[in-house]
């Protein structure tokens, strides 16, 4: 039987906030570009107030895909009211394509964001977000979820991250390392902001989400990236939003590209590190 990789540390939840700047990886493609975004339009950031910012997906016209975690200030652990989340839909160098606040916010049940299990927490950490109205452009075509990805096969990630908040970037060729206990073990390239953002597939002409990326960590002395299986999760997911409006707020202003804030590092903003060194499962 083959063993699992040894998951040693440093589970961080990478929504960004103020953190210094770090190195730009060669494997990224920026997309800063009509022509480079293409086909990548649907993903987006989702601004979290003034805390910082997390990567989401469109997989619908009113839904979006991103971590659990995002929905949480780091600093108080309570849920971010969900009207001050603000989607921008290919989010690049000052415009999006489309600017939605949000109408309700759903996390995978079985999630706690305070639990003790770090990498059962990874495995959870999905979120289902409502917008308020759909986005049916025809330039914007939601992404659709796919099954589970096998160890050792390529998949790709598009990400913003703290040193590319302005436009996304694209890792074309990443792997799976392995599979654990309903997360995924990647040696994707992510950094703070990357948390939400889809791992991807290609199995035929379109990208197809397999993962959302969740936590950094090290394994076997190696940085990894960590996102919970999504395939077999999408359907509870899809349950808890339509099972009634008790995550229901009332949105009082419309977000327009004359009020989407700037992408920038947010004062008082923490990424949140934990340092924890959890046992293999």
């Amino acid at each position: 039987m083959r063993q699992a990789l040894a998951l040693a540390a440093a589970l961080l939840s990478v929504w960004a906030g103020l953190a210094p700047a770090a190195r730009a990886d060669a494997t990224l493609t920026t997309l800063d570009t009509l022509d480079q975004s293409r086909g990548w339009e649907a993903v987006g950031r989702l601004n979290l107030g003034d805390r910082g910012f997390c990567t989401a997906t469109l997989i619908a016209p009113d839904k979006v895909l991103t971590a659990a975690h995002c929905l949480y200030d780091s600093a108080t652990g309570q849920r971010f009211p969900v009207d001050k989340l603000q989607f921008l839909a290919d989010w690049r160098l000052g415009r999006a394509a489309a600017y939605r606040s949000v109408r309700r916010a759903v996390t995978l049940p079985g999630y706690s964001y305070d639990a003790r299990n770090k990498l059962d927490r990874v495995a959870h950490d999905l979120a289902l977000v409502e917008l308020d109205r759909p986005i049916r452009q025809l330039a914007i075509r939601p992404i659709a979820v796919a099954g589970d990805a096998k160890v050792g096969e390529a998949v790709g990630v598009v990400s913003y991250a703290r040193d590319r908040a302005d436009a996304p970037s694209l890792q074309r060729a990443c792997h799976v390392l392995d599979r654990q206990e309903g997360l995924l073990v990647l040696d994707c390239s992510i950094d703070f902001g990357s948390s939400g953002a889809p791992v991807f597939i290609l199995r035929g002409t379109a990208p197809e989400i397999v993962s959302v990326i969740s936590a950094k960590a090290m394994a076997n002395g190696k940085r990894v990236a960590l996102g919970a299986e999504i395939g077999r999760q999408i359907a509870s997911l899809n349950a808890e939003l339509a099972s009634g409006d008790r995550h229901l707020v009332q949105i009082t202003t419309a977000v327009t590209p004359e009020a989407a804030p700037a992408a920038t590092a947010y004062p008082g903003a923490s990424p949140g590190a934990k340092f924890v060194r959890p046992s293999a499962p």
